[in-house]
């Protein structure tokens, strides 16, 4: 068969044309012919949560007490509770507690309701501050800042020591890694499998909630000689790992 380009024909040979016509038929070809993408490298992941906790022993009483004072005017009020509340203050400073704090101070009217008129009869001023003692001294303490001036206390919890906490943090760390491993290897063993890297790690935190506060009248405090028996218990810190392990 021939093969009649006649504008080939004006600037090539013959011989010329029939490179010319080989190189062009296989330019798509060339065109087409790209690498291949590397496969993707598949592998199974075990997810698995261990659980830790630390149970440790209470120390600490965290207190919170103050006065509450009502009167005619508001001058008389703030200087009642201001009074009162410098006696508390030296009191817990002379004990050598830690943490002391102010928490609250107030300074309301106090109203009367008679048919659905508004009636100002006084004012109503108060002062909180909070505090953490030994459990031991806690009962005594809190009697005499009665004495000195307190006219209300409002919870009492109990806590371990701050350096105890973070011991025990790392400890239920620990046991919530072991048990994340453990579990791995029962499942996996069970389906005759074998564990190999872990690929992540992911810590959900070690906390020591605090124990529900143990509310207390200050009306109800004894004012005799024996002190008000303070017991405090146990805090469980706890812990959760996640573990991510290749198999």
């Amino acid at each position: 068969m021939k093969l009649d380009i006649p504008l080939l024909r004006h600037f090539v040979s013959p011989g010329m044309l029939g490179l010319t016509l080989l190189v062009g038929a296989q330019l798509p070809a060339m065109a087409q012919s790209r690498p291949s993408p590397a496969p993707e490298v598949q592998y199974r992941v075990l997810t698995v949560t261990g659980q830790g906790v630390e149970n440790i022993q209470t120390t600490q009483a965290q207190v919170r007490l103050g006065v509450d004072v009502q009167g005619k005017t508001a001058e008389i009020v703030q200087q009642q509770v201001a009074s009162r509340s410098a006696a508390v203050v030296s009191l817990l400073k002379s004990r050598k507690v830690e943490k002391l704090e102010t928490t609250g101070i107030n300074l309301s009217p106090n109203y009367r309701y008679n048919n659905g008129q508004r009636q100002l009869i006084g004012y109503r001023g108060s002062n909180i501050v909070s505090f953490r003692t030994d459990i031991e001294a806690a009962g005594s303490l809190m009697d005499d800042a009665v004495k000195a001036g307190a006219s209300r206390i409002d919870r009492v919890s109990f806590i371990a020591a701050d350096d105890v906490i973070t011991a025990a943090q790392k400890q239920a760390l620990t046991k919530a890694t072991q048990d994340a491993q453990d579990q791995a290897k029962v499942v996996l063993s069970a389906l005759n499998l074998a564990p190999q890297d872990v690929i992540s790690i992911q810590i959900n935190g070690a906390n020591a909630p605090t124990p529900p506060p143990i509310p207390i009248q200050a009306a109800a405090l004894r004012t005799e000689s024996d002190a008000t028996p303070v017991v405090g218990g146990e805090q469980s810190v706890r812990a959760s790992v996640t573990l991510h392990i290749k198999y």
